[in-house]
């Protein structure tokens, strides 16, 4: 039997290998064409039923003082509403994702089948939504055989608790469930917010770009976690790149 050297052994470590963890939209599809603008109309008339008062909705006005202030408080509108008006998160996720026809609305690039084989390790889908719609999406674009794992927001929890990202503690969890190195894990992921907790954790952090609007809106301005300096890569970002298909150009940069 052939002996095993160090370097194989090292090499077929887990905590050698890379692990990619790829966020959804934004990343992996242009959710800003026509999805986003759906999932804000359907999250804004759900908030104004529950803040709202005697069958009238909340005024848009208090929706969105109430989005801002969750988003900026919790890293998500859902913990807001969670905490403080019971609701029932499954709710919430099934209002904020109902679409009268999803594979209408998705557009995405070519070849992201093609790039995904190409790159080494273990790929892994981590995004903050729900488990249904974002099945219903990799299905569609034919990439779900690529990935070994799915985790949507459902399964974000840590000590039983709800944890979407940003969340350090969820993404310390993630790297120990995989039992490898924090600096052997990559993030890929649009929101800046993300990409700094996870070099906080010890990740690697690549910044996918070209579904960012050009200029950051107000609620972007005013959000710490959706601020968003387009035009300049942070010192917690190792690799910004326009499409994920550039991934293999910096392969050398993030191993």
């Amino acid at each position: 039997m052939k002996a095993v050297s160090k370097e194989d052994s090292a090499i077929r470590s887990p905590k050698s290998r890379l692990t990619w963890f790829f966020d959804l939209d934004n990343t992996l599809h242009n959710a800003s064409h026509t999805i986003f603008p759906a999932i804000t109309a359907n999250m804004n008339a759900f908030i104004a039923r529950v803040l709202g008062d005697d069958g009238t909705p909340a005024s848009p006005e208090a929706v969105n003082a109430a989005r801002l202030l969750y988003l900026r408080r919790y890293g998500a509108t859902l913990l807001g509403m969670v905490r403080h008006h019971e609701v029932r998160p499954e709710d919430f996720l099934r209002e904020a994702h109902r679409f009268d026809d999803l594979t209408t609305m998705i557009r995405a690039e070519r070849g992201l089948g093609r790039l995904l084989a190409r790159l080494p390790g273990r790929k892994i889908l981590l995004t903050n939504a729900p488990l249904r719609y974002s099945t219903d999406v990799m299905r569609y674009l034919g990439l779900h055989r690529h990935f070994a794992r799915h985790i949507a927001i459902e399964s974000m929890t840590v000590h039983r608790q709800l944890r979407p990202k940003p969340s350090k503690a969820l993404l310390r969890k993630l790297v120990a469930r995989e039992r490898s190195r924090a600096g052997r894990c990559i993030l890929v992921e649009d929101t800046i917010g993300t990409l700094k907790a996870a070099r906080t954790v010890g990740m690697r952090t690549v910044w996918v770009t070209q579904y960012l609007a050009g200029r950051p809106s107000q609620e972007q301005r005013r959000s710490p976690v959706l601020a968003t300096p387009l035009f300049k890569r942070p010192a917690y970002v190792d690799v910004k790149v326009k499409s994920v298909r550039q991934l293999p150009e910096f392969l050398r940069k993030l191993r």
